[in-house]
């Protein structure tokens, strides 16, 4: 099973009122609607999302505000499924987390365009602040 690591540098600070400073980037992975879950670490298992019916990135609701999470740290983890709001600036979204990504949040490049006001690309990564919030936010 090939299971979808991002790596960019992070710097978690100690959770304060349940958020916490990290970063975000972009990788075009997690704008591809037709990318497996199958290949990521919350496929299967007893927390693995699978079972509830998704099978690719565009079968969830909040396509493609979604990708890996700083609190996901291996296949199965007990956060898959877990939704962010995320903030930058003024803006904020909603992302999915569904696979590991120790360095900060990945998402699609769509996400973060959305976030960043189109500075995706010329941003590459950034500095942002993450609230776990119910996974109805994100629409499961």
């Amino acid at each position: 099973m090939l299971y979808l690591y991002f790596s960019f540098a992070v710097f978690l600070s100690t959770p304060v009122l349940g958020q916490m400073a990290t970063f975000l980037a972009y990788d075009a992975i997690c704008g591809d609607a037709n990318c497996p879950l199958s290949s990521l670490a919350c496929s299967d298992g007893s927390n693995g999302l699978e079972s509830k019916g998704y099978t690719t990135f565009s079968s969830f609701p909040n396509f493609p505000y979604l990708g890996g999470a700083p609190t996901i740290a291996n296949w199965n983890d007990a956060n898959c499924g877990k939704c962010y709001a995320i903030t930058y600036a003024k803006n904020t979204i909603n992302v999915l987390a569904l696979d590991v990504s120790k360095d900060g949040f990945t998402v699609a490049p769509q996400a973060m365009n959305v976030l960043t006001n189109r500075q995706a690309s010329a941003l590459g990564r950034v500095e942002v602040t993450a609230t776990e919030v119910p996974a109805s936010e994100c629409g499961l």
